[in-house]
């Protein structure tokens, strides 16, 4: 009943660039986004098709071979933190939520997720946070909560995803009305 579609598999193909220079670039830019294919698949999910999502492969710094599957469904949730950045998708959504998350913690789950699962040293963390992560959220991330219909404050939470979910089920229910 629900289709997920994150965000991340739709960084732009680095194939026309070395793998030397693949880790240099600014990934948590706009720009490092292929914007019209996430807006092109979520639309075809709002219109019952079914899409094939990008795979991306983050210790290669590029997109895999392979495609996820992605069925349509009522509810389609666009997992990422540009995810409230680009104003066709905005325009497509029916629950805008941003989840506002201290930026401590937001640091210490994305220095054990990348050394956990990507492979990557303390030191090379520490220096994309520095260098591009924190500027870039304050810059592009930050201002999106405006975009928000609903600011979830310390990340997610009891009475909060409760909210969320009488909503949702409120929305799945108007759907199904004739």
């Amino acid at each position: 009943m629900v289709s997920v579609v994150m965000q991340d598999d739709y960084y732009c193909d680095q194939t026309h660039l070395p793998p030397e220079v693949r880790p240099q670039q600014n990934y948590d830019h706009p720009q490092a986004f292929e914007w019209s294919l996430l807006v092109q698949h979520i639309q075809a999910l709002r219109n019952g098709e079914a899409i094939e999502m990008p795979e991306y492969d983050f210790t290669l710094h590029n997109r895999s071979n392979r495609t996820i599957p992605v069925k349509p469904a009522p509810v389609i949730v666009i997992e990422g933190l540009f995810a409230l950045y680009d104003s066709d998708l905005c325009d497509m959504m029916s629950l805008k939520i941003y989840v506002d998350t201290a930026s401590d913690i937001r640091f210490i789950r994305r220095m054990q997720r990348d050394i956990t699962e990507r492979g990557r040293s303390v030191e090379s963390v520490v220096s994309q946070y520095l260098e591009t992560v924190r500027p870039m959220h304050k810059q592009f991330i930050e201002p999106t909560k405006r975009n928000a219909d609903i600011i979830i404050p310390h990340g997610a939470n009891g009475p909060a995803v409760d909210m969320i979910t009488t909503k949702v089920a409120s929305v799945i229910d108007q759907l199904k009305r004739p």
